[in-house]
């Protein structure tokens, strides 16, 4: 059996991005640097053009926040709170119930393929266990019944599971809207100049301050080298990817990996290994790029063939790529 862990990974993926950053052109200084460990992930902020290190504290008090309110496993959390409210309406913070909104907008837009109440199902898969195995199959049948977005409902800031036993997961979006709020919290600050890395979710805060663009690298599946499969140049976008070898493990010879299907309660399998969704808005990025590894590679391509200002590059388990039919090379 082989197993990653996926700290070690998204440090990986994390280290390849900045190291093309680094190597595509130089910059007038060294960064200004915030690390962690927060929302599963290896983090890391680079601030260009500031000293300012109270900055760098409103960016760690930011996350730290957000860490906790979005959790579904600390139990001190919004979504705990509200996954543990038995059906009954509990009122949350603003930020939450934007969140879950935006959640079931993309469970509207994908027809239910992006599946925010996946979190049924979703506490049945444990890819941290030392000795990790796929849960019960009645189990799982048990908990696809309480899987369906439609029986959330959001008015201003009260959210109400009118399944009691349904449960939220928004693994799926908080990163991204995360990194969408601390680029807010950035600019209102002054910086123009800063990339943000939450584990894999990138997000570009204008350029390099000698006007070249990030240069960010998709990783090769499974492929520990640290060479990149490929690169996207941003400046003022974001690039999330979704993929098999971000958190997985194997047994009896099968490969089982996070992305779970919301019809199935299992991990999608349709060739595809990665999908990389490049856009202004780091949620939108973050919510897509599960949409369409679930949606599989061609209605996945379809969709994101119809949307304005989204690109995307998908990555077959051959190591193949496809690109959107506007992505900029």
């Amino acid at each position: 059996m082989k197993l990653w862990k996926t700290r070690s990974l998204a440090g990986a993926a994390a280290a390849v991005s900045f190291f093309l950053v680094s190597g595509c052109a130089a910059v007038s200084s060294e960064p200004m640097t915030y690390t962690d460990t927060l929302f599963d992930s290896v983090i890391s902020l680079q601030i260009y053009d500031s000293r300012d290190q109270d900055i760098l504290e409103g960016c760690r008090e930011l996350c730290q926040k957000y860490d906790v309110m979005f959790s579904r496993t600390n139990e001190e959390s919004e979504i705990s709170r509200i996954n543990n409210a038995q059906g009954n309406p509990v009122e949350v913070s603003p930020d939450t119930a934007t969140l879950v909104k935006k959640g079931l907008y993309y469970g509207k837009l994908s027809g239910g393929a992006f599946d925010i109440t996946i979190g049924s199902v979703s506490r049945l898969w444990d890819f941290k266990s030392e000795d990790p195995a796929p849960p019960d199959p009645a189990a799982i049948a048990a908990a696809l019944t309480h899987v369906d977005y439609k029986k959330v409902v959001v008015e201003g800031n009260t959210v109400t599971l009118q399944d009691p036993a349904a449960a939220l997961d928004l693994g799926a979006v908080a990163k991204g809207y995360i990194a969408d709020r601390l680029k807010d919290y950035l600019e209102g600050e002054g910086v123009r100049h800063a990339l943000i890395n939450l584990g894999g979710n990138v997000l570009a805060v204008g350029d390099k301050p000698d006007g070249s663009s990030f240069n960010i690298g998709i990783q090769k599946p499974f492929d520990e080298s640290g060479i990149p499969l490929t690169s996207v140049r941003i400046d003022d976008k974001s690039i999330v990817t979704s993929g098999t070898y971000q958190r997985f493990f194997e047994r009896d010879g099968s490969l089982y990996h996070h992305i779970l299907d919301p019809a199935s309660g299992y991990p999608c399998n349709n060739g595809l290994a990665s999908v990389s969704i490049i856009t202004d808005s780091s949620l939108t990025a973050d919510a897509l790029s599960t949409t369409c590894f679930v949606l599989g590679p061609e209605k996945g391509m379809s969709l994101v063939n119809q949307l304005e200002n989204v690109e995307a590059v998908f990555v077959d388990t051959d190591s193949q790529i496809t690109y959107s039919n506007n992505f900029q090379k």
